[in-house]
């Protein structure tokens, strides 16, 4: 099974990663679909992506990116087929240890994302910070420390595009946010973007076909 925002996702990704990079990747869209799709079990459709990429070495910029995308899609669509404990058992328990070192932060932000849909709510910034990731919590440091480049720069929220480029390049290279942080923030400042707000955000990112893959798969989530 494959959930619709997920494909909606994968569609927009793959799109617009092929418009901003020199490697058509839309052949790659019902590829990547197929293997989301499989009747497999989670892990051996994590080996099904990462087949995927290690054949093409020119997509390797969205490996866990669609990681998180399978990941997403297996918490909506594949664990329906499942026990309802499924989450709680030592299998599931095998698997998180398996793939700790997977996937990104664009995770917490597609289940936020989720949320706001369920409970038909706008996404914003500092909600997405203090009542999804509770970074004021004594008991959730470590999401403080991941997200302390944005929790010390919310105010780009209401800065021109440029800013909020300058602010990401100056981003220490073992940041988990250092390739996130451009178009989560151009996400959280247009989400609801125009065709004109694109090609403005496009026009400043750092890695426009990552960060543009990125910026729409948000987007197609909203």
């Amino acid at each position: 099974m494959i959930d619709p925002k997920v494909g909606l996702a994968i569609d927009a990704s793959l799109t617009t990663f092929s418009k901003y990079s020199t490697f058509n990747a839309t052949p790659f869209i019902s590829i990547f679909k197929e293997a989301f799709k499989a009747e497999a079990d989670f892990l051996t459709k994590v080996d099904l992506l990462d087949e995927i990429f290690d054949d093409y070495p020119k997509l390797e910029t969205l490996r866990e990116i669609f990681f998180d995308l399978l990941l997403i899609n297996f918490f909506s669509a594949d664990v329906k087929k499942l026990e309802d404990d499924y989450l709680d058992s030592p299998e599931w328990e095998a698997i998180e240890e398996d793939t700790l070192d997977r996937g990104t932060e664009l995770l917490n932000l597609l289940l936020y994302l989720n949320e706001c849909n369920d409970e038909e709510i706008e996404p914003e910034l500092d909600d997405y910070l203090k009542e999804f990731l509770l970074v004021d919590d004594d008991e959730f440091q470590d999401e403080y420390q991941i997200y302390e480049p944005v929790i010390a720069n919310q105010i780009l929220i209401d800065s021109p595009v440029v800013e909020i480029k300058r602010v990401a390049i100056t981003l220490t290279e073992d940041s988990e946010l250092k390739e996130l942080f451009y178009p989560m923030m151009c996400f959280f400042q247009n989400i609801n973007a125009t065709e004109q707000i694109k090609n403005e955000v496009a026009e400043n990112a750092i890695n426009k076909d990552f960060d543009m893959a990125i910026f729409e798969i948000l987007l197609s989530f909203k």
